[in-house]
């Protein structure tokens, strides 16, 4: 198979698909399985409660990743989130909590809090600063395309919200 993706990948309108395409590969094990991201759906409030009390301490903000371990472009913003430089961007000034949705059956509550309009798409992102309060939520499934989107988007995203510390 990626010899098949090496010889369909040339030229430079191809790079962008084949390094996702690549990205997608790495992200699941050897038998297809999607890498487990979002934990057991009971936990994310125990989990969120947790960051919060992390983030205060920290000085850190907050970033709630709705989605599921079945999306692939949930799969892919992971593999953005931890890769340089966005790895030491998200450490430095973020407490990353991600929130499983089921199959859009879990956790809406949290959703809905945060307001975060599932029917939108998955994977979507609020910011919340380190007192817990919502500053930024993504309302129009502007990371549900992930795997069509450049890694930069990542990374401009983590500049312009990381902010400031106390």
């Amino acid at each position: 198979m990626t010899r098949n993706l090496l010889a369909s990948a040339r030229g430079p309108l191809r790079f962008p698909v084949f390094a996702v395409a690549l990205a997608l590969l790495a992200a699941t094990g050897a038998f297809g399985q999607a890498r487990y991201i979002y934990g057991d759906p009971a936990q994310a409030h125990a989990e969120l409660s947790a960051a919060l009390s992390r983030a205060a301490a920290e000085h850190k903000r907050v970033i709630l990743d709705f989605g599921g371990n079945w999306c692939g472009d949930c799969q892919v913003l992971d593999i953005y989130f931890h890769r340089e430089p966005n790895a030491a961007l998200l450490a430095d000034n973020f407490i990353l909590v991600d929130i499983n949705v089921g199959h859009f059956d879990s956790n809406q509550d949290l959703a809905e809090k945060y307001n975060i309009p599932l029917h939108k798409g998955v994977p979507a992102l609020a910011v919340l600063d380190s007192h817990g309060r919502l500053l930024y939520s993504q309302r129009a499934g502007e990371f549900e395309d992930m795997r069509r989107m450049d890694p930069n988007s990542v990374t401009e995203f983590l500049e312009h919200w990381k902010g400031t510390r106390n």
